[in-house]
């Protein structure tokens, strides 16, 4: 004996865009989960995370392209797996995808299966924002705190003077946002937020948020140097960014971004010699060359990540593993002087662009991995901007 709930939900798209969605791991991370790897055949694996370290761990059991998609649901705490179809077909123009979700019969089950319909009921309506807007509202609903972040370890933290090891590390607050008006400023490092604790997992931060909106106050708790603060901020509401869904509209502008940066790099190195720009202020702090290398594996990174995307895969990764000393250290034997580390952020900027530029159609109809690929893209040079001033400041240090 068993109970089933279902869901359903209407969605102006194709059958092939709704199979998709549900046997890619990139496409199931831009509705359903924070984090997927799949194998879409009989027996194959289907496991999705959530931030809050909730999971299920299942597998694929049936599948008929851009009809119907049977799998496993094992989830974090469940006594046994469950099972979940889907099928899909035509309606009124659009497709109408029934969702059925069996449990096994039992008292501990009856709550679980009510809990599923919940869930399901108030996903599948991000599938549909997800295909018919490219907007994943999980994001969109989402306040911002207004930061962008960088990495944070105990070295990081010996400099700064903070007497913690976890946390996360304010790189530049953005002027116009919650954070920056509240008094956060660059290397604060957030430690609490709405009385949840932050750690080194930028996870941490979106689980905080969770149920928050644009608007909302909560109380934010960092150290700056070795003082602990608290403040209370007003969380900004995420602006929904305009993007062209024309690709070589989409590689003029982000050319345009690039030219700007650019010049900004070019300019702060006039008239430095090469002692001045790999002078190092402080230990552990970087030189100006430093920073440039660390700007360059960054590009390849935009690069790395776009060619995901397309090709509609999912990077494995436990965290974000940048900044390696060893790493950085390499590139900069690789291009030598500041001409040609330089010229070599050119070149990823000239290679990027013209990847855009090439953007296939069918990717482009992947509403949700072409808008965030371009929404990435577009703001990728704040990154750079966010340098500057650090290697203004290194070659002036230089002159001390």
């Amino acid at each position: 004996m068993s109970t089933t709930v279902s869901s359903e939900q209407c969605i102006k798209a194709s059958p092939a865009q709704v199979y998709y969605a549900f046997t890619h791991a990139i496409a199931l991370h831009e509705w359903l989960c924070d984090f997927a790897t799949v194998a879409a055949r009989p027996g194959g694996r289907m496991y999705l995370w959530w931030h809050g370290d909730f999971y299920s761990a299942g597998e694929y059991v049936s599948l008929e392209e851009n009809k119907s998609v049977i799998f496993k649901w094992f989830g974090r705490g469940d006594p046994a797996p469950s099972e979940v179809a889907v099928s899909i077909e035509e309606k009124d123009g659009g497709m109408r995808i029934t969702l059925s979700h069996t449990v096994p019969d039992g008292k501990d089950w009856e709550t679980r299966a009510k809990g599923f319909k919940a869930e399901w009921d108030s996903t599948l309506p991000n599938l549909a924002s997800v295909l018919e807007t490219g907007l994943d509202r999980r994001i969109f609903d989402r306040p911002m705190l207004g930061i962008n972040i960088s990495d944070f370890s105990p070295e990081i933290a010996r400099a700064l003077g903070v007497p913690v090891t976890q946390g996360t590390r304010i790189d530049s607050p953005l002027e116009t946002m919650g954070a920056y008006k509240a008094g956060l400023r660059k290397d604060d490092v957030l430690v609490q937020f709405n009385g949840k604790p932050i750690t080194n997992d930028f996870g941490s931060l979106v689980t905080a948020l969770q149920g928050k909106k644009g608007g909302d106050e909560v109380e934010v708790v960092f150290y700056r140097g070795p003082e602990k603060k608290t403040v209370i901020m007003e969380l900004s509401k995420r602006p929904v960014p305009e993007i062209p869904w024309q690709p070589a509209e989409l590689a003029r502008q982000v050319r345009a971004k690039y030219d700007e940066s650019l010049a900004a790099l070019e300019q702060c190195f006039q008239g430095v010699t090469e002692a001045e720009a790999d002078h190092e202020p402080a230990a552990g702090e970087w030189s100006a060359k430093q920073t440039l290398a660390h700007l360059i594996q960054t590009e390849r990174n935009w690069i790395a990540n776009l060619d995901d995307v397309v090709g509609g895969y999912e990077r494995l990764a436990d965290d974000w593993g940048g900044n390696l000393p060893a790493h950085i250290n390499a590139t900069l034997m690789a291009y030598k002087n500041v001409r040609g580390l330089l010229a070599e952020l050119k070149r990823l900027a000239n290679e990027a662009v013209a990847f855009l530029a090439a953007l296939p159609p069918e990717f482009v109809a992947r509403k949700c991995s072409y808008y965030q690929a371009a929404w990435q893209m577009l703001e990728a040079q704040s990154h750079t901007f966010s340098h500057v001033e650090q290697i203004k400041s290194a070659i002036a240090a230089a002159h001390k």
